[in-house]
This record gives C-alpha cells, structure tokens and sequence, in this order.
C-alpha cells in the first residue's frame, strides 16, 4: 500500500518565509515611526521603556486594522505586551456580552443520537 503523497514541504515552508518576512518589513515601518512619534511609554500602564526593554512596547491599532498605518499615527497607541493583551481580551469579552446571557450559541450540527434507536434495536437482537 503506497502513502498519498504529502504536501510540497519546500513549497509551504517558502510561504510561510514569506508571510513572516513580509509581517515583518510591514511592522518595522510602522513599528518604528510610532516609537519616533511617540514616548517609549505604555499608554495604558505609563510604565516607561527604554534599551533591551523596548521590545515589550507594542503598537496597538485603535480601529484593529493592520493595514490602516496613517503617517500621522492617529490609528495607533503605544502598549506594553500585558496591556496589549488585555485590551484585545476585552473587546473579546464585550462581543460575548453583546450577545447577552440569554441569547443561544452557534447551533450544534451534529447529534450523537441520531440512531441511538437503531443502534439499541440492533443490541437486542
């Protein structure tokens, strides 16, 4: 018996080379000119960064679009990893609540019963 073949190794690994080095040039640009714009502080937090610590300061995009990088900077905001993370945690949070308490959840599409009977009936015999 032969072994379907696999996906082109190579191939997927040239793709995800080139998304990371692409992710990269696009953050460095924009990543660069909010730390020239603004002061190496948290927003959120004010913890100041400086040296081998300002790589915990991140740019958050206030409208969550990473392609929106006006020259002025008004779509961004200086935040540390921790208070990233919690920002983007809480609009998380506020979607569920949108929903409300009451309001049903995706529906489930499968049913591990559905020939429960049969199956049952089957036993018997």
């Amino acid at each position: 018996m032969t072994k379907p073949p696999g996906p082109d190794q190579a191939r997927l690994d040239r793709i995800v080379a080139e998304a990371r080095r692409q992710s990269a040039e696009r953050e460095a640009t924009y990543r660069e000119r909010a730390l020239k714009l603004f002061p190496a502080v948290c927003a959120r937090c004010g913890r100041e960064f400086a040296g081998r610590r300002l790589r915990e300061l991140t740019v958050h995009h206030k409208d969550g679009n990473h392609d929106n990088n006006p020259l002025d900077g008004s779509n961004w905001e200086l935040l540390c990893l921790y208070c990233h993370e919690n920002e983007h945690a809480r609009e998380l949070d506020e979607a569920a609540r949108a929903r409300g308490p009451g309001a049903p959840g995706p529906a489930a599409t499968y049913n591990p019963f559905a020939d429960l009977k049969a199956r049952l009936e089957e036993k018997k015999k």
